[in-house]
């Protein structure tokens, strides 16, 4: 089964979802079914529907959680000015100019913090950035042909 490459503060940050939602979040949910139960008739009692939604919600999260954190992969740091899982990297395409310049976190979407949109690095402009230094360019194929980036900036989210 492939690995899921995540940053250290995303593993973590996982994790500590995960404990949130098994723990606390599990106890309210419960809470909340037991005293909608209260309230009689439970074919047409919107209050225990409505938890029960949320119950099966939340036990799906924490399924997905267990599974990204049972096949984690974590991906340490690299150098400096490098693209890798957990950077953001600001590109610009061949022939735009540097204000057409895009920013984007390299990662899973779990990574995802703030408003930054998430560039897969399975993705075929992902592979070719990584490893890929400040200033440098590469090529990746699109469905619409090769095209060309270049890397503006990298910095450690």
């Amino acid at each position: 089964m492939a690995s899921t490459h995540l940053s250290r503060a995303a593993f973590e940050r996982l994790q500590a979802e995960h404990y949130d939602l098994t723990t606390r979040g599990r106890i309210e949910v419960a809470q909340k079914i037991e005293a909608a139960r209260l309230l009689g008739d439970l074919s047409e009692n919107g209050d225990y529907h409505a938890a029960k939604d949320e119950q099966g919600h939340m036990e799906g999260r924490i399924r997905q959680l267990e599974h990204l954190l049972e096949h984690a992969e974590i991906i340490e740091t690299g150098d400096e000015g490098v693209v890798a899982t957990g950077t953001i990297v600001t590109i610009m395409y061949e022939g735009d100019t540097p204000e057409m310049a895009e920013t984007y976190l390299v990662g899973h979407m779990e990574e995802k913090v703030g408003e930054l949109d998430i560039m897969s690095p399975q993705s075929p402009i992902g592979a070719a950035l990584l490893g890929a230094a400040e200033g440098h360019w590469v090529e990746y194929q699109a469905p619409n042909g090769m095209l060309r980036v270049q890397v503006l900036k990298v910095a450690f989210a």
